[in-house]
């Protein structure tokens, strides 16, 4: 201090003390602040983890959850196709076989034989599977037969191509073919009867109608035999009718056997009238055995349709000899052939008309139904092949009748 001087001398180590201990206090105070913030961040911190955790074990739990499901569809799965009525074959894209049900063991009679593969299949069983294979995902069907210890099996065959999942971690898709067995042995079996059946009844109808449609022709005939040694001058007429007795019954037959094989008769000009008349006059000899007056009246211009004169003369002769046999002795049956306007058109017309005994009113829808007979004692084929051949040439056919008064028989063509 100097001298004279009034002031208070100063303690440095006081003062620095004393700036330590403020500096330290504001370190702790920071220290404690920053404990806090850390300790709040921690706890945020243990929340967001327990919070993670929570949601990870939740959808552990449901992984857990679905795989099991999925375990249990596939066991399902798999029990659907265990029981299924069916053989079921899968294989993928290496040709390795994925799946094989018993049933489908079965069906290809494999026994207890180890396949692995499409080609092990291939060795056991004459079936060629690369037959179903194309570049296309289309359903592929078709009947194989397949020889077994105990006699043939037939097998009805599908297969499709699908893409399925082969790696489901990596979402892997490769194509797999599913084949599809179906034992058809006894529905083809049933079919073939039924088609044997049907054809059986088939060639009893062309037996019963032939027999039926050739009656007539072959009463002429004998008729004619009968005339030819009769009346010897004039036996080359007789001849020349039996000759085309003949034809017609020739005729008749073919006719017969197109329509039941679903073929059509040669169609070609035909004048009507001329036609009709030789039909009319191959039946006079029946019809005056029976005392019954047969007349046929045609119209000077020609009447020109298109159709097959054998058929037409097997249709007038089935009329005509209906009619003789339904008209009593010195009754009257009388056959014309003209032409009608129907609007602006014309259309050829063929009448055949009788005095015979009629149908009842309660008959005529049926009567040209196959079998139906009016009288009960024919099998009824008669109108009915009459009516499939009217139809063939576009025609039509109809009947008026009354009971104890007559029959009247129209037909209509169109004219060329």
């Amino acid at each position: 201090m100097l001298p004279g001087s009034h002031s208070v001398p100063i303690n440095l180590a006081q003062a620095y003390l004393g700036q330590d201990r403020m500096l330290l206090a504001d370190a702790f105070a920071e220290f404690v602040s920053a404990s806090s913030r850390l300790e709040a961040s921690y706890r945020e911190l243990q929340q967001e983890v327990s919070l993670l955790g929570g949601e990870l074990a939740e959808r552990n739990a449901k992984l857990t959850r679905s795989v099991a499901e999925n375990e249990q569809m596939r066991a399902a799965f798999q029990q659907i196709i265990e029981s299924m009525p069916c053989g079921i074959l899968v294989v993928d894209s290496a040709q390795r076989i994925i799946t094989i049900n018993p049933e489908g063991r079965r069906l290809l009679d494999l026994g207890a034989a180890s396949v692995e593969s499409l080609g092990d299949l291939i060795q056991l069983t004459p079936i060629d599977f690369k037959l179903f294979e194309s570049g296309s995902d289309d359903t592929i069907n078709s009947e194989l037969c397949l020889s077994t210890a105990s006699g043939d099996r037939w097998l009805g065959v599908g297969s499709r191509r699908l893409p399925c999942l082969a790696k489901p971690a990596r979402g892997t898709v490769e194509l797999q073919t599913i084949w599809m067995f179906v034992d058809v042995t006894a529905s083809k079996q049933a079919r073939e009867q039924r088609e044997a059946a049907r054809n059986a009844m088939a060639l009893a109808e062309v037996a019963s109608i032939l027999a039926h449609e050739i009656r007539n022709p072959l009463a002429s005939m004998e008729l004619f035999a009968g005339l030819i040694l009769e009346d010897g001058e004039n036996a080359s007429q007789w001849v020349s009718h039996l000759r085309a007795g003949i034809r017609h019954l020739s005729g008749t037959v073919n006719n017969v056997l197109n329509m039941h094989a679903g073929g059509c008769a040669e169609f070609q000009k035909v004048e009507l009238a001329a036609c009709v008349r030789r039909a009319v006059d191959f039946a006079q000899p029946i019809a005056a055995n029976s005392g019954v007056v047969l007349t046929f009246q045609g119209g000077e211009a020609p009447v020109e349709i298109l159709g097959n004169e054998s058929a037409l003369q097997q249709v007038v002769l089935n009329l005509v000899c209906n009619a003789i046999r339904h008209t009593p002795s010195r009754g009257l049956i009388s056959i014309e052939v003209s032409t009608e306007a129907t609007g602006p058109a014309r259309i050829a017309l063929v009448e055949v008309v009788d005095t015979g005994s009629g149908i009842a009113g309660d008959l005529l829808e049926r009567i040209f139904d196959p079998g139906f007979s009016a009288s009960g004692d024919r099998p009824g084929l008669g109108l009915a092949v009459c009516k499939r051949i009217i139809d063939s040439h576009r025609g039509k056919i109809t009947v008026s009748s009354r009971l104890h008064a007559g029959s009247t028989f129209r037909l209509e063509f169109p004219l060329l």
